[in-house]
């Protein structure tokens, strides 16, 4: 039977303290019940004595429908010369009433004589103090020597005895912390390896990313026995962030020889992925390993051609394993192995079909006028749809008028109106806004909400703007990306001119219609 490895989320509190990162009250409820669905088995709430937001969420969690998941509370041993039972933070610990209290101990020979400034016999008697007292009162408690690799290069022997100091006071696991994210994958090993196991309680690891080696130190701590591994959701937390779970847990899960709770809901870790992302109003990094936009996604013609014959030779596992898609990236590079599987949806092709061909002409021809569908294939799909006529047009444009205008030192503005025929009838749209492109997005969907009300689910989540041809100045052309999202799915469509307003608009109308076409009369909303 393989081993069980214990995953302990801390996206809540150490990945807050990451940069631009911060969640409401709500939000964190509603992260940690996601958290749970997928099989987390602990989840750290934050630092119950930090502020009232974070003892509140205690409060409310505890009415929350959690169902295998156990609520940790974060804090740190009892200040020096005092008793763990009147201690402020050993009591807001035992206030929280989770039943899981993971409590920060000094293991660096430094940080006791110039942070906590006491001796080294005292912070030995804090830490068993505080984890007997939490022990006591039925908690189950994680123990975090805090910088402990750094702590054992300077001194062995006496980040040993923290160990055992805490394992003797009773402990469930000693997490050992790479804090300062210093250390490398085969120090890891190397430390591990030469613990005392015999005297010590079960072992976790709790790694940052400062050189790039957080998941390689966490798979480095399970092979050298880790039962418990610690890390953020994305990898976000302090300066360069923490182990990535949405890496960790496919490795272990696909890769290792060891089994996770979370292993049989893997199929959920992508959406998990960008639904914290979304919460955070952070676009999701489409480079990330297994649950990023671009992690199966293909772009030359040849890699797309072998991926029609035997798809495992280009991708190291099948992505539908973590809930992701394979993408088929479209650019100048594009062949018509390329071209016949994007349009695989759309029914049985072969680079002989005369589609492929009229397709591939129009691609390369747009591409020359400065578009990029590699970023944009809701745009590519709607040039799919009108080759193959499965376009549904929703509206016809008569004319749009936006007057930007500024007065003294008040702010400018927008005003705009536009003239649309939807289902035959003629209508205006009007709006005031500070920006042209945010007018007239607002001024179409002011037409349009009365006769389509699926405009209220559909937003725009990022919005981007390239010089093509900088040394024309002024008169450049430019091409504009704009990402749309209903929440679920996202989307991306591209428009090109030398007017921003004008790329701007070729974009916005292609992300509504690209949602009309697929969500809305493909799927009969």
């Amino acid at each position: 039977m393989s081993r069980r490895i214990y995953i302990y989320d801390t996206t809540l509190r150490d990945g807050m303290q990451g940069s631009e990162i911060a969640y409401t009250l709500e939000d964190k409820i509603l992260i940690a019940k996601k958290l749970d669905e997928i099989g987390i088995d602990y989840i750290e709430g934050g630092f119950p004595l930090s502020n009232e937001k974070e003892a509140e969420f205690f409060r409310r969690i505890k009415k929350a429908d959690i169902k295998h998941a156990k609520i940790v509370a974060f804090g740190s041993t009892r200040k020096p010369k005092s008793s763990a039972k009147t201690d402020p933070n050993i009591q807001a610990l035992l206030q929280a009433e989770t039943p899981a209290a993971i409590v920060v101990g000094k293991t660096w020979k430094e940080h006791v004589k110039y942070v906590l400034q006491t001796s080294y016999e005292e912070n030995l008697e804090m830490i068993y103090d505080s984890i007997k007292t939490l022990k006591e009162e039925g908690r189950e408690v994680f123990f975090d020597p805090e910088h402990f690799f750094d702590g054992y290069k300077d001194d062995p022997e006496y980040a040993v005895r923290v160990l055992e100091t805490a394992s003797q006071a009773g402990a469930d696991v000693l997490v050992l912390c790479d804090t300062n994210g210093g250390t490398l994958p085969f120090e890891v090993t190397r430390i591990m390896n030469e613990l005392p196991k015999d005297r010590l309680k079960p072992l976790g690891g709790h790694f940052h990313n400062d050189s790039g080696t957080a998941v390689a130190n966490s798979l480095a701590a399970i092979e050298a026995g880790a039962v418990q591994i610690q890390g953020t959701i994305n990898g976000w937390g302090e300066r360069t962030g923490n182990a990535n779970l949405c890496v960790v847990i496919p490795n272990i899960c696909l890769k290792m020889p060891y089994d996770a709770y979370v292993c049989k809901n893997l199929k959920h870790l992508t959406s998990l992925s960008r639904f914290v992302a979304e919460k955070a109003n952070i676009i999701p990094d489409k480079r990330q390993p297994y649950v990023g936009e671009a992690a199966f996604s293909h772009k030359a013609g040849q890699h797309v051609d072998v991926l029609n014959k035997a798809a495992h030779l280009m991708e190291h596992i099948d992505g539908s394993l973590v809930g992701n898609e394979r993408k088929i990236l479209l650019s100048e590079l594009a062949g018509k192995s390329t071209i016949v599987k994007k349009l695989s949806k759309y029914g049985s092709f072969d680079k002989t079909s005369p589609e492929v061909k009229e397709l591939l002409s129009k691609l390369k021809e747009a591409e020359n006028l400065g578009y990029e569908y590699e970023a944009a294939e809701a745009s590519f799909d709607l040039m799919m749809r009108k080759t193959l006529g499965k376009y549904m047009k929703l509206l016809d444009l008569g004319n749009y008028h936006l007057e930007s205008f500024k007065t003294g030192e008040v702010p400018a503005k927008t005003v705009g109106r536009l003239f649309i025929k939807v289902d035959g009838r003629e209508v205006m749209g009007a709006a005031v806004g500070v920006g042209p492109v945010e007018t007239l997005d607002k001024a179409l969907r002011d037409a349009l909400s009365p006769f389509h009300p699926f405009l209220e689910n559909i937003k725009l989540t990022d919005y981007k703007v390239r010089v093509l041809n900088p040394e024309k100045a002024t008169e450049a052309k430019v091409r504009v990306f704009v990402t749309s999202s209903d929440g679920n799915h996202s989307w991306n469509t591209v428009g090109v001119s030398r007017n921003i307003v004008e790329a701007s608009w070729q974009a916005l109308i292609d992300s509504i219609e690209y949602y009309y076409n697929n969500f809305v009369v493909e799927q009969g909303r």
